[in-house]
Order: C-alpha cells, then structure tokens, then sequence
C-alpha cells in the first residue's frame, strides 16, 4: 500500500481528495493535515510514502514544507497540487527537487497515477504545467540587476542595497531602472511581481 498524508486548509476538499484516492486499492491516505504548520510533524509521526500538498493555501508554505520534508524524511516524497501556478512558482519547485506537481483542473485519475509515481521515485509533471514551465522566457535581467531586485523584494532600501553590494546609490538605482525598463514596470514593486511572476527572481 503507498501510504499517503494530505495537506489541504479546506475541510470539504481535504475530504473530497481522501474519498478519491481511498476509491485506489493500492493507496492508503494515513493522515490529513489543515495546514503547512502540522504537516512536518504529521509526516514523521506517520511515515507516509507521499505528501500531497494543496499549494492554494501558501507558495511559499507549500515549498518550505516541500524543502523541510526533503531533509527531516527523505524516503517521502512530495506532489503538489495548484490551481493557478505560475512560471516562476514551477521553476522554484522544480529546483527544489519536487517529486511531483499536478494541476487542479486536470482528470482526477492523474492524481492516483501521480501518487503512483512520485512514490515509485519517479518525476510526475502534469502536462498543462511542464507546457508553461517549458514556454516561460529566460530573464532579461543581467546578473547585477537579479540581485539588485531581489534585495528590494526583501525589503531593503536603497541606501542598504547600495552598502551590501559596495556600489553607489546612483549605480543601484540605475539598475532598478533598468529593471523597470526591461520587465515594462510601472515602478518597483510591479518590477518585482513581475519577474516572480516570470520566475526571474
């Protein structure tokens, strides 16, 4: 029996894919999880073969847990489960070394399948999203530039960004122009949804 623990914040949902996959002889869902918070403790009290993990409920949620997961139970492996990925989200995952990545638009019999999958060690892509993560473009963006923005994603300033990369404030804001430029940015912040967005960042 693959041995299964869900991650899903939405209690009909969460009982939805559980009625689905217990329909499966080969599949035993062990354990449910609302929310990422558990998710690592569930999966070592539980030892399941495979996490599925609604990624609606948190990117960067579902990744962490993904990345924690990886480290703290190696013989589990992780499908995730999206409704509205983007190019940058597949490409984060895909880095992470993610078993797994299904949309939820997709048959429901793609889910068992990707179960099977994941937990026999093998990649399962659904279609749908390889197709975008593969029609994503490369980034624009020099290398400077990359990390000029990613600093601002954080949060930091100008002045700061301009100490932590030993450059001058009118070299760093001339790279965030640039950015603005090239990614067709209203301003900053926009510049920096889009390049996550793109996967650039």
């Amino acid at each position: 029996m693959i041995r299964v623990l869900l991650v899903e914040e939405t209690g009909l949902v969460r009982g939805a894919l559980a009625a689905l996959l217990a329909r499966e002889e080969d599949i035993e869902v062990v354990a449910a999880s609302p929310g990422h918070g558990q998710t690592v403790a569930r999966a070592l009290s539980h030892r399941p073969d495979v996490v599925v993990i609604d990624v609606d409920g948190g990117e960067d949620g579902a990744l962490g847990t993904s990345r924690e997961l990886a480290v703290r139970l190696p013989e589990c492996r992780t499908l995730l489960v999206t409704e509205a990925a983007t190019a940058g989200f597949l490409r984060r995952a895909l880095a992470l070394r993610v078993m797994g990545l299904i949309g939820k638009n997709s048959p429901s019999d793609l889910l068992a399948l990707g179960v099977r999958k994941v937990a026999s060690g093998e990649r399962f892509i659904d279609p749908d999203l390889a197709l975008l993560a593969l029609s994503s473009e490369e980034s624009p963006l020099t290398a400077r530039e990359s990390e000029v923005l990613r600093l601002a994603a954080e949060g930091m300033p100008t002045r700061e960004i301009a100490e932590r990369l030993a450059l001058s404030v009118g070299t760093v804001r001339n790279h965030l122009n640039a950015v603005s430029r090239k990614t067709d940015a209203r301003n900053r912040i926009d510049a920096i949804r889009i390049a996550r967005e793109a996967g650039w960042l």
